[in-house]
């Protein structure tokens, strides 16, 4: 399918975008996420071919850098760069799946403007505030920011591996358990002195957002809850199924892990975009038969 790239001039940002198709054929539709770049949902996006495609790289990562030298993204910002990438494509209406840090900022646009929006499917977004162990995930997140500020990447992201990995709520003496050593996941052990990686320092405040229920129950687009079936217990899957029942909402089980629509040859963890792309398939068209 033929792709079309431009680039949006926003503050402190060069948001650069991706459109396969014809954006005048049916509704698009807008996939992405946070941090992860357009790149990471190309399989997913080469599985649809009867509607337009959208993908983009959020701010602070791969082709979208910020370029005033901050160091912190805000979900407002994200939310603001979403409506601006809707608002580029000129049509009516979107869908949007939406994946991880990107599902929670596509949720900051449903609250302020969901207009422009159809059906959002907001797959395992990180947020810490519909959990009963919501402190104690706060202070990981804290602890997570700290680390990294003060020994660098590796540190922080053997960190972050033992948060993502941890099953069930967390026990209240989480960040008083010593600090998992980088070499047992294979991370340099080195501080190399950046402070600007995507994941562990431009975002870092986005999992303490607090939803506004009330809005996001009163917003005039659908919204959907997915998880995936290999998710477990782990934070993103309990997030997504906590937000579904604050909202009295059903959860979409989608195959494989977080990440599982990605490609089915990644050597690290391969994904089923064509299995993920069915569900995600069978959802919009029951959203959208629904809504007609």
């Amino acid at each position: 399918m033929n792709l079309r790239t431009a680039v949006i001039d926003r503050a402190g940002c060069a948001l650069t975008y991706d459109v396969r198709g014809d954006l005048q054929v049916g509704v698009p539709l807008v996939v992405f996420g946070s941090p992860m770049a357009a790149d990471g949902f190309g399989a997913l996006a080469n599985q649809f071919t009867d509607r337009a495609i959208v993908t983009f790289d959020p701010r602070g990562a791969g082709r979208s850098p910020r370029t005033d030298g901050a160091l912190r993204n805000t979900v407002d910002e994200h939310a603001d760069d979403l409506a601006a990438v809707i608002g580029a494509l000129g049509v009516h209406q979107v869908d949007l799946f939406a994946s991880s840090g990107g599902a929670l900022n596509a949720l900051v646009l449903a609250q302020r403007n969901p207009s422009d929006v159809r059906t959002l499917i907001a797959h395992e977004p990180p947020i810490n505030a519909v959990l009963p162990d919501r402190h104690v995930l706060d202070a990981a997140a804290q602890l997570l920011e700290e680390t990294y500020q003060q020994r660098g990447f590796g540190a922080a992201m053997a960190l972050f591996l033992r948060i993502v990995m941890f099953e069930g709520p967390f026990p209240a003496d989480f960040c008083e358990q010593p600090l998992p050593e980088p070499a047992q996941f294979g991370l340099p052990t080195e501080d190399d002195g950046n402070r600007d990686d995507p994941l562990l320092g431009l975002n870092a405040e986005v999992t303490r957002w607090v939803p506004d229920l009330a809005a996001l129950r009163s917003a005039s687009c659908r919204i959907v809850f997915g998880v995936s079936a290999d998710s477990g217990q782990g934070l993103p899957g309990r997030a997504a199924t906590a937000m579904a029942q604050a909202l009295d909402l059903d959860a979409v089980e989608f195959p494989s892990h977080h990440g599982g629509f990605g490609s089915a040859d990644d050597p690290m963890m391969p994904g089923d975009p064509e299995g993920f792309s069915a569900v995600l398939r069978q959802t919009l068209d029951r959203e959208s038969h629904q809504s007609a």
